[in-house]
């Protein structure tokens, strides 16, 4: 076997509209077509997916995800997915405005980490080109 290259991440979702405002309108990313018969959304980031998943219904009673409220008190030491940003700065003014809460990286490196509406825990570092 032989693994030629990353493709997606897949998040389960409890409410898909206030998850892709989270992802599309908060953190700007680009949305693509997705031809499926479930409830979710696809955002793309340099060829490179993210996938949201509505959690499923059963029974009439939403199948919740595993929620990942962070067991570690920093962040990062949590699963976690990770994203390069070009203005660190401009990021914490954005998560402020909408009021989300974040953590600056422990290591000093210019990061944050901020949980989505499900407490997935994403990273959000800054790279320069």
């Amino acid at each position: 076997m032989q693994i030629t290259h990353f493709l997606h991440t897949a998040i389960v979702v409890t409410d898909l509209a206030r998850s892709e405002h989270f992802y599309g309108t908060v953190l700007g990313l680009p949305k693509v077509e997705r031809n499926l018969k479930f409830p979710g959304a696809w955002y793309e980031i340099a060829g490179i997916q993210i996938h949201l998943m509505q959690a499923a219904v059963v029974d009439g009673a939403p199948e919740l995800p595993v929620r990942s409220i962070p067991w570690a008190e920093k962040w990062g030491r949590n699963p976690h997915l990770a994203l390069a940003v070009t203005d660190l700065a401009g990021v914490k003014a954005t998560l402020d405005r909408a009021g989300y809460v974040y953590q600056m990286s422990a290591s000093g490196r210019p990061a944050l980490f901020v949980q989505d509406p499900d407490g997935h825990v994403i990273e959000l570092g800054e790279v320069q080109n």
